[in-house]
């Protein structure tokens, strides 16, 4: 036990030691984290908008003035005719114009219907959809506002309400996964490399000759990377929380505790990579080929799984990130617990041994 103990300090002050290791470890989180709260968002917050008014009454002065006050949209013009919307669009100056056809009032007070046109940049069909949403939620608030009824049709009115992310901040969406994809690669990557480092180097024999059986080694290796990714974790969700102002509705012993078990499926699979590989480059290709890209795409983090072709539903099973993923935004937007998060818990924990005992066994295998 001396010896483990030992072995265990020695790979830690390695980590520690090596400011590369460390800048890697620590220094990727925050900057991570900060490009996607801060650079990466979903939401559209200046869109430059032009009018092109053929009524030029009351009521469309009183919509466009609705429009212009949201602070969301910036008046980029005011247009003669419709042949001056695609060169607008091509120039650039403006992502949205909206039309009100002639005589738009008094459409409106005799047949209760008036036709208003938004006319969008479809180049960026993410852009323009949610150009589109907010137009029509000013104009469905200008309607509300209306006291005398001239603007309101009879029917059913659909209120809207976003449960967990009222104000629909990007940042909501990013930090879960971002957690995922940090501790993936972190874990993975640096535990792959660890190992086959012994091997290139020739240090792996000293090891092979030493008292310590193939467990320890392995747990070893894993033991230090185990600890400085559960301070990533506690890093990243105190700036997710003082920054960005993203919420943990639910239980933090539990968010952690989940982390730490995500933590290990992670490092178990880095050394199981790094079992059947003899260089750090491989080792390196392998963790970021086969996990970063389906971290990212397969796991949810930005595509829904539901949308996608079913080969790729079956694949996405078998990311780990998948499961952590459900957990963390269940647990930190939705306040669920394990009474509702159990069965992905009970993957990751079964991937975790699944992982750790493939490792054990190449490793035995290898030593004879």
């Amino acid at each position: 036990m001396k010896r483990f103990i030992a072995f265990i300090k020695k790979e830690f002050f390695h980590i520690v030691r090596d400011r590369r290791t460390a800048a890697i470890l620590f220094g990727m989180p925050i900057l991570q984290l900060l490009l996607f709260g801060y650079a990466i968002r979903n939401e559209v917050s200046e869109v430059r908008t032009g009018i092109l008014d053929m009524s030029h009454d009351t009521v469309t002065e009183a919509i466009t003035d609705k429009l212009f006050s949201s602070g969301t949209f910036i008046f980029a013009g005011t247009l003669q005719s419709e042949k001056e919307i695609a060169p607008a669009f091509a120039a650039g100056r403006m992502n949205e114009v909206v039309v009100f056809e002639p005589d738009f009032a008094g459409r409106l007070l005799k047949d209760g219907v008036a036709q208003m046109q938004v006319v969008t940049d479809g180049s960026d069909p993410n852009v323009s959809r949610i150009v589109t949403g907010y137009t029509q939620a000013v104009v469905r608030d200008w309607l509300a506002e209306q006291e005398d009824g001239s603007a309101r049709q009879a029917g059913v009115e659909a209120v809207p309400l976003m449960m967990f992310n009222p104000s629909l901040k990007s940042v909501y969406l990013f930090v879960p996964g971002l957690m995922a994809m940090i501790l993936m690669l972190v874990s993975a990557l640096m535990t792959s490399i660890s190992i086959t480092r012994e091997k290139e180097s020739g240090t792996m024999e000293l090891l092979l000759v030493s008292s310590l059986r193939p467990v320890q080694i392995i747990v070893g290796k894993v033991a230090p990377y185990l600890l400085l990714s559960f301070v990533n974790v506690v890093t990243v969700v105190s700036l997710a929380y003082f920054v960005f102002g993203v919420p943990c509705r639910g239980n933090i012993a539990l968010l952690l505790v989940e982390s730490l078990l995500f933590i290990m499926t992670a490092l178990s699979l880095g050394i199981m990579i790094s079992t059947i590989t003899n260089s750090q480059q491989v080792a390196m290709m392998i963790s970021l080929a086969g996990l970063l890209l389906p971290t990212v795409l397969l796991s949810g983090f930005i595509f829904p799984i539901h949308s996608m072709p079913w080969p790729l539903q079956a694949i996405s099973h078998i990311i780990p990130a998948r499961w952590y993923l459900v957990i963390v935004r269940g647990i930190m937007l939705k306040g669920a617990g394990l009474a509702v998060l159990w069965k992905e818990t009970l993957i990751l924990l079964v991937m975790t041994v699944l992982f750790m005992a493939a490792s054990v066994r190449k490793f035995s295998e290898r030593l004879q």
